[in-house]
C-alpha cells in the first residue's frame, strides 16, 4: 500500500503520521511580529483544512510568536470557522498570559467549546495527546 501525502500552506505534510495517528499541524510558529503573514496563512490553512473535508487532530505550532489582541480575535475566530473539521485540538508554544487570553476567547466561541482542548508547553506531548485515547 502506497501512502500519500501533499504538504499544507504553512509546510506540513498531510497528513502528519505520528505515533500511529494522524495529526494536522498548523505551524503559526516563529512568525514573530509579522502579523500580516501570520493572518495571511491562517487563512491559507483554514481552507486547506475545509477542503479536507476530515474532522482532524490538530496541532497549533504558536512558538516564537508575538500574538497581540488582534491576532488572538483572528486566531479566535479562525478556530471557530474549523471547528466541524477539528476532533481534537493541542495549542503549543504560548506564554501563560496568553494561554489564559486565548482559553477565555475560545471557550465563548461558538463550536470551539464543546471541542477537547488542551495547551502544552513540550510539542511532544501535545502530539502524544492528538494521537491519544480516541473519542
Amino acid at each position: 500500500m502506497t501512502v500519500y501525502s501533499i504538504k499544507s500552506p504553512g509546510g506540513s505534510l498531510f497528513p502528519y503520521y505520528y505515533k500511529g495517528g494522524e495529526i494536522h499541524c498548523l505551524k503559526y510558529g516563529s512568525f514573530y511580529s509579522d502579523h500580516d503573514g501570520l493572518l495571511s496563512l491562517m487563512k491559507l490553512e483554514e481552507a486547506f483544512v475545509a477542503e479536507s473535508r476530515r474532522r482532524l487532530e490538530i496541532w497549533v505550532d504558536l512558538y516564537q510568536t508575538d500574538l497581540p489582541d488582534r491576532v488572538l480575535d483572528e486566531f479566535t475566530a479562525s478556530v471557530g470557522r474549523m471547528s466541524p473539521h477539528i476532533a481534537k485540538l493541542a495549542i503549543a508554544g504560548c506564554s501563560i498570559a496568553v494561554k489564559w487570553k486565548l482559553a477565555g476567547r475560545l471557550k465563548r466561541t461558538e463550536g470551539v467549546s464543546a471541542l477537547p482542548l488542551r495547551f502544552f508547553s513540550d510539542p511532544e506531548e501535545a502530539k502524544t495527546w492528538l494521537v491519544g485515547e480516541r473519542r
